[in-house]
């Protein structure tokens, strides 16, 4: 628990300054401000009082107890004063002094020092480097911070990696008048980490919606384990910093290659069900509604409006987020058409005209809330000079009380005008979630269903194949290792397969062209001649590849054309193999990524993989549920079920490859990129027919 940062009841400021300007300053009057119901202590040798408050030379001078320490101090001096908090009983410090990781190895040193002081005294530690935490609840008032916004008490907690980040969702809330409950941002988190710090928010009460900026992960998979718990009782709204970066990780693999350097983070979210955005404003006007409104229970939406092209620009954005908008019960439009004026349209979109006032929207909001058609409902409300808007407010406002069904309203108006200022003072008092622009209003309410939608969401469990020889896989493993090698021969990597039971094409290996001749005619032909050389990883770009080599003169030619061309390379061998002809190319690829372990991917496959890019990925392990979402997400999933005559794919047999693929990633941690591409797909089957493994 982080008790003892969030709730202090007594904070002591060691540092505390007499200089307004400075932190050990700033830190005591914001409190004062934010009128904290603790005990302020300023620890400081030489001043009597600091901000009008009593001084004190040293903690051990504070004649109570101290939850909480701000520590403005010199980096040199920081481990002795974590040893003097340890001393004075002290659970929790704040270290707002900079000059420690981020700086070097001397930074890097002290921070060492100051966290086995801490260890030693049990002292939770936040920071360093860092602004601190904000608690609005009015029986704490809790402003452990250097900032300047003074939230007043809502129900959206914020936790930024970065500090200016951070005070800048603050701020855009704060303009929006919006309440926060809970802020962190925790600078270098050499301590208290940000997976704690949500597993806080997501046990407290008064947190409706959760708020993360960040810039990455140090321990991924803690983030992901800790994380998931928390989305399954609220929502985590995120954004990431860096996901424009260009290119992708120096790696040999097709799925290293494709793996863009922001993925890892894209399908946490996506695996745990965090709501990912790209826009500090976005996020915040999602977490307002979020803060108000219950969770639908499906992605139909009712809109009503008193002006066309609002409803039409909306219409396109919440299609755009998969919701439909569903015509309404004939039961429906009969109540409607006994309440709404003649010029009014009754479907949905419900047009109840600008002239509308209260009893137009009370009548077709009561209809939407009843009709068992509609889970949500959006509003378009523009404040028309001859209708009585104060009236359309409180009606809308009674419906929002009522908490059946999530609502959003999109408000059109000139807030110049005072008449128009207290009918947004009314939607803001009854908590209704209100927008300036059509377009935002239903990306908000997007929002709301998606998370709805991830509530349902059950991917299942990963399944455990039977008859899976592991050790066989391990060894042909330890053996490369123990010989240095990164990369797995082809006869290794098909052994591998073998053992976890992916289908293969038949095939030999052959150490000369006159093998390779025999291991054909064993075979049988028409066959497929691969190059086998560590030295050469795309063996296709290489010219090492010939298909369709129907006699035994093909494969003589074939192969020691290939032995003069690419022999300089290395010792050659050469991988024969039965050649499928006709079949859909695919591709099943991994690689590592560091502390989550493997990102399985799935695409189309052979030589234009990484031109089409054509792939989805996941974090392993994969599930069915998974498999079958990574064969719908293709653009050119369409190609899976035949087209023009074609014959589609045996999809069954893809789905529980993939599976087999992530259950071999999961027992061989040690595999760093391995590609099956292409994969033969037919319609009753599916073949590996190359493969590489790096170790």
């Amino acid at each position: 628990m982080l008790d003892a940062l969030f709730k202090p009841k007594a904070v002591a400021l060691v540092g505390a300054s007499t200089k307004e300007l400075s932190i050990g300053n700033v830190i005591i009057r914001n409190l004062l401000k934010y009128g904290y119901t603790g005990k302020i202590y300023p620890i400081n040798p030489t001043a009597a009082e600091v901000c009008g408050l009593k001084a004190y030379p040293t903690l051990a001078d504070v004649p109570g107890e101290i939850d909480l320490a701000h520590v403005i101090v010199p980096s040199q001096f920081v481990p002795q004063t974590i040893e003097e908090c340890g001393k004075k009983g002290i659970k929790a410090v704040i270290i707002n002094s900079a000059g420690f990781s981020e700086m070097g190895d001397e930074g890097a040193r002290l921070q060492a020092e100051f966290l086995a002081n801490a260890k030693k005294y049990g002292i939770r530690v936040f920071g360093p480097n860092c602004q601190g935490i904000i608690n609005s609840d009015p029986g704490l008032n809790a402003y452990c911070n250097f900032t300047f916004t003074f939230p007043k008490p809502g129900n959206i907690s914020v936790v930024a990696l970065s500090g200016g980040v951070g005070a800048l969702i603050m701020q855009v809330l704060d303009d929006l008048d919006i309440g926060q409950r809970l802020y962190a941002s925790n600078g270098n988190a050499c301590d208290v980490s940000i997976p704690e710090i949500i597993e806080y928010y997501g046990e407290d009460e008064g947190t409706k919606a959760i708020i993360l900026y960040t810039e990455g992960f140090d321990k991924p998979r803690e983030f992901l384990e800790v994380t998931r718990k928390v989305t399954a009782r609220k929502p985590v709204l995120a954004m990431k910093a860096g996901r424009t970066e260009q290119g992708a990780k120096a790696a040999s693999s097709h799925t290293g290659s494709l793996a863009g350097v922001d993925i890892a983070t894209e399908l946490i979210f996506e695996k745990i069900g965090v709501l990912p955005f790209h826009d500090e404003g976005e996020i915040v006007r999602a977490a307002m509604a979020f803060a108000s409104q219950p969770i639908p229970k499906g992605n139909r939406v009712g809109i009503i409006t008193n002006t066309g092209g609002p409803a039409v620009i909306a219409t396109d954005v919440l299609v755009g987020f998969g919701i439909e908008v569903p015509k309404l019960s004939e039961a429906s439009i009969a109540r409607l058409r006994e309440t709404q004026f003649p010029q009014a349209a009754l479907e949905n979109p419900v047009d109840v005209v600008a002239t509308a006032g209260g009893p137009q929207f009370r009548a077709a909001l009561e209809v939407m809330m009843d009709d068992a058609q509609i889970d949500c409902v959006y509003i378009n409300f523009v404040t028309a000079p001859f209708t009585d808007t104060d009236e359309v407010a409180r009606e809308i406002v009674a419906i929002n009380r009522q908490r059946s069904k999530p609502l959003v309203c999109n408000f059109m108006t000139n807030l110049k005008l005072e008449r128009y200022q207290k009918t947004q003072a009314i939607l803001k008092a009854g908590e209704v979630p209100f927008y300036a622009n059509p377009g935002d209003a239903a990306r908000a309410l997007g929002a709301l269903v998606k998370y709805g939608q991830i509530l349902k969401r059950d991917i299942g469990q990963p399944q455990i194949f039977g008859g899976v020889d592991a050790a066989r896989a391990k060894a042909i493993i330890a053996k490369a290792q123990a010989d240095g090698r990164a990369v797995l021969s082809a006869l290794e990597v098909y052994g591998i397969f073998e053992a976890y039971g992916i289908p293969v094409a038949p095939w030999q290996v052959a150490e000369n062209a006159a093998r390779a001749v025999a291991a054909a005619d064993g075979i049988g032909y028409p066959v497929v001649l691969k190059v086998d050389c560590d030295a050469i990883d795309h063996k296709s770009d290489m010219g090492g590849v010939a298909i369709n080599l129907k006699d035994a003169a093909a494969v003589r030619s074939a192969a020691e054309e290939m032995q003069n061309r690419l022999g300089h390379y290395g010792k050659l061998g050469f991988f024969v193999q039965k050649f499928l002809p006709g079949g859909r190319e695919l591709i099943i690829g991994a690689s590592a990524e560091r502390e989550l372990g493997h990102l399985v991917m799935f695409g189309l496959g052979g030589i234009y993989v990484e031109v089409l890019k054509d792939v989805i990925f996941k974090i392993a392990p994969v599930t069915r549920v998974e498999a079958e979402e990574m064969l719908a997400a293709l653009k050119t999933a369409a190609l899976l079920d035949g087209v023009r005559g074609e014959a589609g794919i045996d999809k069954a047999a893809v789905i529980e490859l993939i599976q087999r693929v992530s259950q071999l990633l999961g027992d061989l941690p040690m595999i760093e990129e391995m590609d099956l591409n292409p994969i033969m797909a037919f319609s009753n089957g599916a073949f590996a027919v190359d493969g590489r493994i790096r170790i």
